[in-house]
């Protein structure tokens, strides 16, 4: 598939920013919290396969990856304006994505080109199956607020479209073999262990601030049932 840059805005009320989601607040904040992921997040995924770029030979290949950083920079572009209503909404928006710049710009640093590669190639699978699970379920989105309704399934039908792209870059660059196997599979479960930690993180730290809420005990659960409920690992087994 060839991804498609495509150069969208949405109307996005503030006033709704902390409760946007037909479930409720602490479902909506799930989802802020995954929003506070992203323009760093996608800064490092294009950066990872930029590193590459000048290796790949196949026309075909270098259009996607030129596809997938066109799209990346759309999706970073509206997640910081995402981002700033939280911020004006009383949330901690801007001081948990500098965490997260910070994060990412040591691994910059400190991880060969290969691992950040890995790490792309895994937070791609996640997005991608996040992604699917909300798109094959109408229920997971339906009733919200039209405009954040609408930022999620773009950027999830886009996440589709380019899901493989990093990977290919992976199977392109990489010499086969034992190596790339077990750097693979042991950057996943750092990377695992990393990226719940830090959704986890946000989440609460979200839901702490906007506290006069109230409910958190019964609103987490919603949110792990919404997340791991068994209409979830349905979808997921279909989707493999």
């Amino acid at each position: 598939m060839m991804p498609v840059r495509r150069d969208l805005h949405f109307n996005l009320l503030q006033q709704r920013a902390c409760d946007w989601h037909a479930q409720g607040s602490h479902v909506t904040h799930f989802f802020n919290a995954l929003s506070l992921l992203f323009p760093a997040g996608e800064r490092f995924f294009m950066d990872s396969v930029r590193n590459y770029r000048d290796r790949i030979d196949d026309p075909v290949l270098k259009n996607q990856v030129l596809g997938f950083i066109g799209q990346e920079a759309m999706h970073t572009r509206e997640h910081i304006e995402y981002n700033d209503l939280l911020q004006q909404a009383g949330l901690p928006a801007h001081k948990l994505d500098k965490r997260l710049w910070a994060i990412l710009n040591f691994g910059r640093k400190v991880l060969p080109h290969s691992c950040q590669l890995a790490v792309t190639v895994c937070l791609e699978d996640y997005t991608a199956m996040l992604a699917s699970l909300l798109l094959e379920d109408a229920t997971r989105i339906e009733g919200s607020v039209e405009g954040y309704a609408q930022m999620w399934t773009w950027h999830a039908l886009e996440e589709t479209e380019h899901k493989a792209v990093s990977y290919d870059v992976w199977n392109t660059v990489l010499k086969p073999g034992l190596g790339r196997y077990l750097l693979r599979t042991g950057v996943m479960l750092a990377t695992t262990l990393a990226f719940w930690l830090i959704v986890f993180d946000y989440h609460v730290r979200l839901m702490i601030a906007d506290r006069k809420r109230g409910g958190h005990l019964r609103g987490m659960w919603r949110v792990i049932k919404y997340i791991y409920g068994p209409r979830s690992w349905r979808i997921s087994a279909h989707r493999r």
